[in-house]
């Protein structure tokens, strides 16, 4: 079995002008970095992430550099630049990185700077606010991944970022928490703050209850889109490389059940369109 690109359309139609946040692509000539793991047996490539937007109806897409590529973004940066305005680039920023770089990132549609703590990651929390006092002047935004049950740990990072910054992966808790614990009252906190995005993707890496329904992260979910609707993005996380091909959700029956999730056309329409359009296709 090779990876699902299409098949049943999701049963409820996104929004016209809809965004996936986060996916990650490959290509077959570039191997990984040492450092990072390994690229997808079928080094899942554009051409076949373009096939998946079709599929569910995604006008635009944000691509966010693999820990396989460690700190070279260049897959992603030609990726980005050969589908023009309908695509966005997350990269990797060192604090050597330089600001000629960055402006040249910038003109091929880099918005934002990826920091990944947990295993593999190129760039980790120790460079946060060093990689954050880079791009702020570009109006570029973070994407902060580490275990969720360390933030009240992290909180005082969190509160010094510039600018807009997500929290990934549904704040990626291993193992989720309950919406009344101290660390998901936390994440309310900097919801609260207005800077910060709480991003819906990859809810079966995370999830001890598992699926279909993933009721420990969609209680988390569920809490935060009540709380801060206009700060809530969604992203797909093609090509789910935490397993391999054939143990790849479904994309559509996975998105489905996000939708279920939400409660109205008018926060389904923030979540999918305005909120990741304000946060990435700003300039």
């Amino acid at each position: 079995m090779t990876r699902r690109l299409n098949g049943q359309a999701p049963n409820i139609a996104l929004p016209k002008g809809s965004i996936d946040t986060h996916i990650h692509i490959y290509d077959a000539q570039h191997p990984n970095l040492p450092g990072g793991p390994a690229i997808p047996v079928d080094a899942a490539n554009l051409q076949d992430y373009q096939q998946v937007m079709t599929w569910l109806g995604i006008e635009k897409v944000v691509i966010t550099q693999p820990n396989a590529y460690q700190t070279n973004n260049q897959v992603l940066l030609n990726a980005v630049q050969s589908m023009g305005e309908k695509a966005r680039g997350i990269v990797v920023v060192t604090p050597d990185t330089s600001e000629a770089e960055l402006e040249k990132w910038h003109q091929m549609g880099a918005r934002g700077a990826r920091i990944m703590q947990l295993t593999q990651g190129a760039v980790r929390l120790k460079d946060l606010l060093s990689v954050n006092d880079k791009i702020a002047t570009f109006g570029w935004s973070c994407i902060v991944q580490f275990n969720g049950r360390e933030i009240l740990e992290h909180a005082s990072i969190l509160n010094k970022i510039k600018g807009n910054f997500s929290l990934d992966h549904h704040g990626k808790f291993l193992p989720p928490v309950k919406i009344n614990s101290a660390e998901f009252k936390q994440v309310l906190k900097l919801l609260d703050k207005g800077n910060c995005y709480y991003k819906i993707a990859a809810c079966y890496e995370s999830s001890a209850t598992g699926g279909p329904d993933y009721e420990d992260v969609a209680d988390m979910t569920k809490a935060a889109i009540k709380h801060a609707p206009e700060r809530i993005i969604w992203g797909s996380n093609w090509p789910h490389v935490s397993g391999t091909p054939e143990q790849a959700p479904n994309d559509a029956r996975l998105l489905d059940l996000i939708q279920s999730w939400i409660p109205d056309e008018r926060t389904r329409q923030a979540i999918f369109v305005d909120n990741p359009e304000r946060l990435y296709w700003h300039s």
